[in-house]
């Protein structure tokens, strides 16, 4: 399960992985049942720190896909 679609720029995907599976051990994926896009997508208490975190990182670094300055220079590898 990816967050954004089916291909993941190399730069990105370590990222992706991180954000799954701290969601995957929240509270909103384990006892509320909600799918990964949902939790994901809001400011839940059900969500750790860690999580927020790497949300916020993760977003950074698809946006760097469309900053041309990034482009050029490539994503940092995280």
């Amino acid at each position: 399960m990816f967050l954004g679609g089916e291909e993941m720029s190399k730069s990105c995907k370590g990222l992706a992985l991180e954000l799954v599976k701290c969601l995957s051990e929240s509270d909103c994926i384990k006892i509320e049942n909600r799918p990964y896009k949902e939790c994901a997508g809001e400011k839940s208490p059900s969500i750790p720190s860690e999580g927020v975190g790497l949300r916020a990182t993760h977003f950074n670094c698809k946006r760097g896909h469309v900053d041309m300055r990034a482009r050029i220079r490539g994503n940092k590898g995280y």
